[in-house]
């Protein structure tokens, strides 16, 4: 798709008046944690986290650049996809995507990773927090094959904290109760979202789309 796209001017003030600027600020207007909170974080994956990711389709990395630019990417395959190679080890297949790599760019520049792990219907998530790298190494990279496709790189986390969150977004957001979800029929389809962002004038919103589904046949693996 050829684009046409005009780079959006920076925001250069905020409309706000009382901007929070200090922990002591922060802590004064909200409070600290309870002990039970503080306490709940270990180091280490236990058997009730291992448990956990085991049984999760899904998750979310989170990544930052040497300049603190930050990237959030979403990871799922079939629940167990992330593999608990000890306590302190796990290891996350890399499945074919749009390539822009940010996330692992940011890995090359500053390890640090943190990692929420969601199983559907279960309204806690598990957080965990380490230093990454990507691996070649093909005899892992084997046992994580999926569809007869092995992953070409995989990321290593070494785990540093890890705990539960409680329930209260996801009870809050009604995330697992479909008839709370609301007519959605106004959000674009991906097709025409993409077209208007890039401005293409090479195709067309359901050619956008129909590639997509195709593409979403034929290339997961």
């Amino acid at each position: 798709m050829s684009s046409t796209a005009s780079a959006v001017p920076p925001v250069t003030s905020y409309p706000f008046e009382n901007i929070i600027a200090t922990r002591d600020a922060l802590r004064e207007l909200m409070g600290v944690a309870s002990q039970g909170a503080i306490d709940k974080e270990i180091a280490y994956i236990d058997p009730h986290a291992r448990n956990f990711i085991e049984h999760s389709p899904f998750v979310c990395i989170a990544t930052s650049d040497d300049q603190g630019r930050v990237d959030v990417s979403p990871k799922g395959d079939p629940a167990g996809f992330v593999k608990v190679l000890n306590e302190q080890t796990l290891l996350i297949p890399e499945r074919p995507g749009n390539r822009r790599l940010d996330g692992f760019e940011n890995l090359l520049a500053n390890p640090r990773i943190g990692l929420l792990f969601f199983v559907p219907g279960r309204d806690e998530t598990l957080r965990v927090n380490g230093k990454a790298m990507l691996i070649a190494d093909p005899a892992l990279l084997e046992t994580m094959t999926w569809r007869n496709k092995v992953p070409s790189i995989a990321t290593a986390v070494e785990v540093d904290e890890v705990f539960f969150h409680c329930g209260k977004a996801f009870i809050r957001s009604k995330l697992w109760k479909p008839e709370e979800w609301g007519d959605v029929s106004d959000i674009a389809t991906f097709g025409k979202i993409l077209l208007d962002q890039t401005k293409a004038t090479d195709t067309t919103a359901e050619q956008i789309d129909c590639y997509l589904e195709d593409a979403y046949k034929k290339t997961l693996y």
